[in-house]
């Protein structure tokens, strides 16, 4: 037998093993779970009928789900029916609804915004009005999801919530019709730069009708100027629908381009998705903003646009989720989200970065920086594997102050702006003024805020330490002097901080006088990462030196 038949001899004789043994492996895998799912039944009735208190079957069985499910990875869930309508949402694109976002401000559910334009919004319901009951319901023990979920139903429907409002004596009632509501995934789009010649696209979301979307608000900011160059700001974006990042990357990208590809356990889960129209923007400058919220759909957009050198990215590392996700209808309208896929950017790598061991504990593995493999972009930079998207610029978000924290954390900024609004019709101010600052200090005395920093709470273990010592010396008189000292100083902090703190003020006063839109209008233009975009869009010879874009 010469060499040539001998090798097509063996290779035959591998395939055929392979389609043996795997013939075989596909048996007993339907045996284990077979055997496994009947000891699992066994076990689940003989608990819910005879233990020795009454149990609930539902929660007990959620719980075995649930516990089943941790082994593999935080993205593959078991999918109730509330949470199956909160999922219709980001693939339908729209529900039925009244158009509010409700939160937690202290211990009360509070408006954060109605969507301008829907009933919440026509009806006179504002931000900051605290939401006491639903449909005559107490949300006095709910989450603000549960909440959201209250004013939820067919477009048509009526539904009822009791409001209080600062101001006012007596509670409010509302009686709304639900109607059809679009998501929104553009949340904001503008013109921003000295001369109004670049575009800033805020995108919230991939959900359905993204791309489209972003398409729609380039075509806008075309009509109101020509433009320079673009801004996709990505921030907190947590992603949402695979098909949408890859038609977002076809507005930036000429077709036939790879933007990525998935790879699984099983063939079926193998794609390979490439741009297909001609794009709007296929030369012009383009920036993207991420951060460490930016995650999954975000990170294939900005991963894409970077591996192409289309785009300079700008903030910091984004999360690292390169897992895919489908989900898979259950009986009693219940789904289960599943990850059955690994996605791969245009220079072949993973962003992935936790590797999971279904161990008993399922450890969570980050890659080292030793293990990670280089890969280049199209023009021949080198990017890495293994941790998320690194920005080729990187800006920080500004971390709080403990001031600024202990403010945020008491909703104070978000109360005294209900006061304001209830006591001023209008506000015309391009800023918060000295005097409603100090209008916002004697609201904060009233309220008897303060907060402990680092320092008061050692001085409060050496308190302690010498009470508990019965000894003194004279440490108390030092402690307190000490102490007048530290309250001196954060006054001085509170002066000091002074802008800063009208800054934030100033935001959430435009929010309630000019809505959401209002607000973002104003925002860009103190933002640190957007004035970096605009000054690499404005500096054409470092934009090329940084995509490595021959001059």
């Amino acid at each position: 037998m010469n060499k040539k038949l001998k090798i097509t001899a063996i290779t035959g004789s591998l395939v055929l093993f392979m389609m043996i043994a795997g013939a075989a492996r596909l048996p007993d895998l339907y045996f284990q779970i077979k055997k496994n799912f009947t000891i699992f039944s066994e076990v689940f009735r003989e608990v819910s009928l005879n233990y020795v208190d009454e149990v609930d079957p539902e929660k007990l069985m959620r719980k075995g789900i649930s516990s089943m499910l941790e082994t593999l990875d935080p993205y593959t869930v078991f999918i109730d029916e509330a949470q199956n309508q909160e999922l219709d949402i980001i693939t339908r694109g729209n529900y039925g609804g009244v158009g509010l976002e409700v939160g937690f401000r202290g211990d009360r559910i509070v408006v954060i915004a109605p969507m301008e334009g829907y009933p919440a919004h026509q009806k006179g319901i504002r931000t900051g009005d605290v939401i006491v009951a639903v449909n005559g319901v107490s949300v006095e023990n709910l989450s603000a999801e549960e909440v959201q979920n209250m004013t939820l139903g067919e477009p048509s429907s009526s539904v009822s919530l009791t409001i209080e409002r600062y101001g006012n004596d007596q509670q409010l009632e509302f009686e709304l019709t639900r109607q059809r509501i679009d998501v929104k995934n553009v949340a904001y789009r503008g013109l921003v730069g000295s001369e109004n010649d670049i575009g800033y696209i805020l995108l919230s979301r991939f959900s359905q009708n993204t791309a489209e979307e972003v398409r729609n608000a380039i075509s806008q900011l075309q009509s109101k100027n020509q433009l320079k160059g673009l801004i996709l700001d990505l921030r907190n974006n947590p992603g949402g629908l695979l098909n949408e990042a890859v038609s977002t990357v076809d507005k930036f990208v000429e077709p036939g381009v790879k933007v990525v590809e998935t790879r699984g356990r099983l063939s079926e889960h193998n794609s390979v998705y490439r741009t297909e129209e001609p794009a709007m923007l296929d030369k012009m400058p383009l920036v993207v903003l991420q951060n460490g919220g930016s995650a999954s759909a975000s990170e294939i957009v900005a991963g894409a646009l970077q591996d192409l050198d289309r785009a300079v990215i700008i903030g910091e590392q984004s999360f690292g989720k390169g897992l895919v996700q489908v989900v898979r209808p259950l009986s009693y309208n219940t789904a289960l989200k599943i990850t059955t896929a690994k996605y791969y950017i245009p220079s072949g790598r993973s962003i992935q970065s936790i590797t999971y061991t279904h161990d008993e504990n399922n450890s969570q593995i980050n890659k080292p920086d030793s293990a990670r493999k280089a890969f280049q972009t199209r023009n021949g930079r080198t990017v890495y594997d293994g941790q998320g998207i690194a920005p080729d610029i990187q800006v920080a978000e500004p971390a709080p102050s403990l001031l600024e924290t202990a403010l945020f954390q008491n909703s104070h900024f978000f109360f005294f702006a209900n006061q304001y609004v209830a006591n001023h019709d209008t506000f015309q101010a391009e800023g918060v003024t000295d005097e409603m600052f100090t209008d916002f200090q004697e609201y904060l005395g009233k309220k008897n805020f303060s907060y402990e920093t680092q320092t008061e709470q050692h001085l409060d273990e050496i308190e302690e330490h010498f009470a508990s010592i019965d000894t003194d010396n004279g440490v108390s008189q030092g402690l307190a002097q000490i102490e007048q000292a530290l309250e001196k100083e954060k006054q001085k902090n509170m002066q000091e901080q002074k802008d800063e703190l009208k800054e934030i003020l100033y935001l959430e006063l435009v929010s309630r006088y000019r809505g959401q839109t209002g607000k973002h209008e104003a925002s860009v233009l103190v933002d640190p990462f957007v004035k970096k975009g605009i000054e690499v869009i404005k500096n054409a010879n470092r934009y090329r030196q940084i995509l490595a874009i021959n001059q």
